[in-house]
């Protein structure tokens, strides 16, 4: 299973961070990413605790065949042309594109680390990738995302959007290989 985490909380070309989550779907197929599955969107506040407005996040299943350095060069890409800009480290965003898990890979990279170092610790990763991968298990901690909530560090405020899953952008498998 890919895990994608999503993460805006500046407006930008598409909208609002809440809309510019939404016309990731479309982005991410252009980059021969689908989507299989999403989770709500869920508002949270930054971490670490600041001034920035709070952000929406998701957690989507893709399916693609690229291999994760290739991902990840897109996620930049396109993360680039909706107008990120990489100031500063925890910066506001107009988007945020984050490789969680690629199947059970473990790589140690210099600029890519899988699965993502800091997930355990985050609530808006964790929330949401509850809503489509409840039994997926960290590679190197062995822990189902039920147990890494349990020990997400206290304070993250976190609430859910209803009925606010991104477009699905799944097509036959067969079409992604040709």
């Amino acid at each position: 299973m890919i895990l994608i985490g999503l993460g805006a909380n500046l407006d930008g070309i598409y909208g609002s961070p809440e809309q510019c989550l939404q016309a990731c779907s479309e982005l991410l197929a252009d980059a021969g990413v689908y989507i299989v599955q999403s989770s709500n969107i869920w508002k949270s506040a930054p971490v670490p605790v600041s001034d920035q407005p709070w952000y929406c996040n998701a957690v989507c299943a893709v399916e693609t065949m690229l291999v994760p350095q290739q991902l990840l060069c897109a996620l930049a890409t396109i993360e680039n042309d909706t107008g990120r800009e990489r100031h500063e480290v925890n910066a506001a965003r107009v988007l945020d594109l984050d490789i969680l898990a690629y199947n059970n890979e473990i790589i140690n990279e210099q600029h890519l680390t899988i699965p993502h170092p800091a997930m355990h610790e985050r609530a808006f990763v964790l929330y949401p990738m509850q809503e489509i991968a409840p039994h997926w298990v960290h590679p190197q901690l062995d822990k189902s995302v039920d147990e890494m909530i349990v020990d997400i560090p206290k304070g993250q405020q976190i609430k859910r959007i209803e009925n606010s899953q991104l477009l699905s952008t799944y097509v036959d498998k067969q079409a992604i290989l040709s």
